[in-house]
């Protein structure tokens, strides 16, 4: 299996999934992701958090890969599409990976086990077996602040040896489990921070690229923070930075994806805000913030 590591590079979008009716939105899913495939960013995550996977049934996650891969073969831009998955019982998440291995997408994204809270020897099986079930390429998702468990690096960078364990989605929350990680990796081996508020500082630090909600909105502007990095344009990135920074601030005011959605509606990207509970729109107030912010020619 070759695996080009560089092809993960860059900016990746976790998509959210658009609802309208109580029923997947395949018309709202298109029109994102010819949206999108126009622009800057690198790859898609489909059904992950930012996507409400948790809340999709099967047929829908499986539309929702279908419709995108669709959708993007109409623009011609090829763009790697992961698919989100979570599961604290590891044999039922191999029966999930074989029952979607045909959908269409390139690989996974895979939380942590969540709740059950298992060691770092069952971390580290968990991910071997999963991987061992799979020939497409695995992304870990590190995000203890929702699942309860950390994965730390010395088990990271075990699993990294593993040929289709690929790279981490890193929301740990610790700056400097994240740099030491950054340090002692593989070259083939990807960082992609998680945590928007902290994109342009993980990007000093050495991390490969993004998997941010916020690049939802002001997408090139985001881009253009690492490619004037990689071009050794540091005050420039700086200064997008800058611009940027309140942003997350925003969207991250009450539980995501609710903000974005909010914002996609009020642009016309989406027909709906809809969320499916116990998920529910912005209140009155951040939806107010929204909108001053989509108004401001500066934002």
């Amino acid at each position: 299996m070759e695996i080009n590591p560089s092809a993960l590079h860059g900016l990746w979008l976790p998509l959210i999934t658009p609802f309208r009716d109580g029923t997947l939105d395949e018309v709202s899913l298109r029109r994102l992701v010819t949206h999108y495939a126009a622009g800057a960013i690198d790859g898609l995550i489909l059904g992950a958090t930012t996507g409400e996977g948790m809340a999709l049934d099967d047929d829908e996650a499986e539309r929702l890969v279908a419709v995108t891969r669709a959708a993007l073969a109409e623009t011609g831009r090829a763009m790697p599409v992961y698919l989100g998955l979570s599961g604290s019982d590891t044999r039922k998440l191999i029966k999930t990976m074989m029952r979607t291995a045909a959908w269409g997408m390139d690989g996974y994204l895979i939380a942590c086990p969540y709740y059950t809270r298992p060691s770092q020897q069952g971390l580290f099986l968990h991910f071997s077996a999963l991987a061992d079930s799979t020939d497409k390429p695995i992304l870990i998702y590190n995000i203890p602040y929702r699942t309860g468990v950390n994965l730390g690096n010395e088990t990271m960078l075990r699993l990294a040896e593993r040929a289709n364990i690929v790279g981490v989605k890193d929301c740990c929350a610790d700056p400097s489990q994240s740099f030491d990680l950054v340090r002692q990796k593989p070259d083939d081996f990807v960082v992609l921070t998680g945590e928007d508020p902290f994109y342009y500082s993980a990007l000093t630090q050495g991390a490969d690229g993004a998997i941010l909600t916020s690049a939802h909105v002001h997408t090139a502007a985001f881009a253009a923070v690492r490619s004037k990095m990689l071009a050794n344009d540091q005050q420039g990135a700086l200064a997008d930075w800058q611009r940027l920074a309140d942003i997350p601030r925003l969207l991250f005011a009450e539980p995501s994806p609710a903000a974005i959605k909010h914002w996609l509606w009020r642009s016309g990207l989406i027909d709906s805000p809809e969320m499916r509970l116990p998920m529910v729109p912005v209140s009155a107030g951040l939806a107010e913030r929204i909108e001053r912010a989509m108004a401001d020619p500066a934002a």
